[in-house]
């Protein structure tokens, strides 16, 4: 079956990867081998088609696709993260976006008009499954990314954020929702302590993702339900409180991910 589209802040999203490794590997700080191992992650495959010179049906692994990549003139990825009525990292056009906004994820290249959306398989039986992934090629439009702050801009507003959603965490009593956020919140903390980016990243690009992945997944337990407020309408106000904190983390993980292609070195 295909996967659904669905925003897990413990989990680092596969297009971040490939962004983060990607650039390493552009960048001469790593090689192809490591960078398509890191991207493959726990996956089983990974398989790219639709690069321009392919055939219908053509696909190929991550090192081979990379490489192909540089030789069309890529110098480096940037995130997209997109969600309902904000196209956080695209360029357009209007069907690439709709496809990105579709899978909440793709990878644009810098030097080239071609973005690329993820296709997740998710098969065999709970407990036992395997994941394959196939990216798929299409072209963007070159310009600006929508949306995007700066890695300074990012660090300021996250620390407005993570200010904002103390008060209102606390508010909503999320910590003390009983077992259930409990649990939830410490299946954060033991994923919380993954290695983050690639090499080359600066310091600060890593306390950004850092702090902006601690905002979503709080937010996450939040609006998964647990906390004091359980009704409808009380669950309806909770989000639309919390919704600009969701999208200040995304724009922060955003300028995160891209800073090593975007930001003066």
């Amino acid at each position: 079956m295909l996967a659904t589209p669905v925003d897990n802040p413990y989990e680092e999203p596969r297009s971040g990867r490939l962004t983060a490794w990607g650039n390493a590997l552009l960048s001469g700080l790593a090689s192809p081998d490591d960078a398509a191992a890191a991207v493959l992650g726990e996956d089983e495959t990974h398989r790219v088609t639709g690069l321009p010179g392919d055939a219908a049906g053509d696909e190929h692994g991550l090192t081979w696709a990379l490489g192909r990549l540089r030789v069309l003139g890529v110098t480096g990825l940037r995130l997209a993260l997109p969600d309902a009525g904000h196209p956080l990292g695209l360029t357009g056009p209007p069907e690439f976006n709709a496809e990105a906004m579709a899978a909440g994820e793709a990878v644009l290249a810098i030097g080239a008009p071609i973005g690329l959306v993820p296709e997740v398989e998710v098969y065999g039986p709970a407990g036992d499954q395997g994941v394959r992934v196939l990216w798929r090629c299409r072209p963007v439009n070159e310009g600006p990314p929508a949306g995007v702050p700066s890695l300074f801009e990012a660090e300021r507003e996250l620390a407005d954020g993570l200010r904002e959603a103390t008060v209102l965490l606390t508010r909503l009593d999320v910590a003390g929702a009983g077992p259930e956020a409990l649990r939830a919140l410490e299946e954060y903390r033991r994923r919380g302590h993954t290695e983050l980016l690639a090499p080359g990243y600066p310091p600060r690009a890593v306390r950004v993702l850092e702090s902006a992945r601690r905002i979503s997944a709080l937010l996450a337990i939040a609006l998964g339900g647990h906390g004091a407020a359980v009704s409808a309408s009380e669950m309806a106000a909770r989000r639309e409180v919390l919704a600009p904190l969701v999208r200040t983390s995304r724009r922060a993980q955003v300028a995160a991910y891209n800073s090593l292609a975007d930001e003066p070195r």
